[in-house]
Formats: structure tokens, C-alpha cells, sequence
């Protein structure tokens, strides 16, 4: 393939990627601030801080300005229309918003944000370790702060089930796959599946890290 066309369709791909956690992550903000009864305000500011936290954080620590978002400002518009589409279905369906129903945009989102995370840095020329600790940045910050100003310790923290443990191992798989001269393609698209795949059989299987004991 022609490196420009590569470049092209990789640059494509890892906007897809971008896109879609953004509205994964978004959503995941929408349902956490309505299980907490916020006003419609309130409800946007949340999706705004879920979508948007990792990957500002990313650009900050990576010197990329402007942010990811004031570069595409269809990504704000995106937002606000799916936090009033989604405020409006679930008031019309009378959809009770449960902490269940927030695990599959997230874990959607931890492994999108994980691959972009990890591409960019790669991409600025940066050693793999900090590659992949960008994407754990990525997927991990924006949950993060979504659960901070709904009043709850952060669920990556606290549930005990892995989540920036699968962010960690999706990111070795994408350096993992480079290394071996893979398409770029789809090293991006093996840390999506090993890190929300990882994520969904904690959750499936309840598996659990260890906590302290008092």
C-alpha cells in the first residue's frame, strides 16, 4: 500500500476511534448524572467531562494544541445532541438508569480512548511504556472525573474489578503487534478488543483485585 494512503486511513481510522469513545464515554456521563437526578444542566456537564477529560488530558500531557475537541468542533455539537436525544428516550420510555446499564459504553469507551491514547503517543515518537500509559490516561482520566462530580468514588478504583489493568494490557498488545510489523490498523484495533474484552470478562466473571484489609 502507498505510506501516504497508509497514513490517510490510519489517521481515518484513529478519528473513528476518537468519535465513537467520545459518544460512549458521553453516554456513560449522561446515564451516571441521571441515576443521580441531575437537571438537564447538569446532565450535559457530566457527559461533557466524561467525553471530553481523557483525551484533553492526553493533548495537555503531549503538548498537542489546540485540544482534540476545540480541533473538531463537531464533536461539542455531537455531544449536546446526544445528551438531549438520550435525556428525551429515557423520559419518554421511562428508562431507569441503573450502574448496569453504564457498563457497556464504558467499557466500549476505556477501549477506544486506550487505542487513540496509545497511537498519538506512538506517534509523537515517545517510548513504548509511555505510550502505553497515555492510552491508560486516555480511557481511564474522563470516568474518572465523570465520577467525581457525581459525589462517587471513581469506579475505576473502587468496584475492585479490573479496568485500568485492561487499558495497561490492550496497550501492550497494540506495541506487541508493531513490533511484529502488523498493519497499524490493527495493532489500533487489537487494543480496542483486548481491553474492552478483558473488561467485559471482569465484569462477566466477577473477577476482582485484591483490596486492602484492614
Amino acid at each position: 500500500m502507498d505510506p501516504l494512503l497508509d497514513t490517510t486511513w490510519l489517521h481515518t481510522l484513529r478519528l473513528i476511534f476518537e468519535v465513537a469513545a467520545t459518544a460512549a464515554f458521553a453516554l456513560s456521563g449522561v446515564l451516571a448524572a441521571a441515576r443521580k437526578r441531575l437537571d438537564a444542566v447538569g446532565v450535559c456537564v457530566v457527559a461533557f467531562v466524561a467525553a471530553f477529560g481523557g483525551g484533553t488530558l492526553r493533548d495537555l500531557l503531549l503538548d498537542q494544541r489546540p485540544f482534540f475537541w476545540v480541533r473538531h468542533t463537531e464533536f461539542i455539537w455531537g455531544i449536546l445532541a446526544l445528551c438531549m436525544g438520550a435525556m428525551l428516550f429515557m423520559r419518554q420510555r421511562h428508562f431507569e438508569p441503573t450502574e448496569r446499564a453504564m457498563l457497556l459504553p464504558d467499557a466500549i469507551g476505556l477501549g477506544l480512548f486506550a487505542a487513540v491514547g496509545v497511537d498519538a503517543a506512538l506517534a509523537a515518537g515517545l517510548p513504548f511504556i509511555v505510550g502505553v500509559m497515555m492510552g491508560v490516561t486516555t480511557g481511564v482520566f474522563g470516568g474518572v472525573l465523570r465520577d467525581v462530580l457525581c459525589n462517587e468514588v471513581p469506579q475505576a478504583f473502587s468496584d475492585h474489578r479490573p479496568y485500568a489493568l485492561c487499558a495497561f494490557a490492550g496497550g501492550w498488545a497494540d506495541i506487541g503487534l508493531r513490533q511484529l510489523d502488523a498493519p497499524a490498523w490493527m495493532a489500533l484495533l487489537a487494543c480496542v478488543l483486548v481491553t474492552a474484552g478483558l473488561r467485559g470478562l471482569a465484569l462477566w466473571r466477577n473477577w476482582a483485585l485484591p483490596a486492602w484489609r484492614v
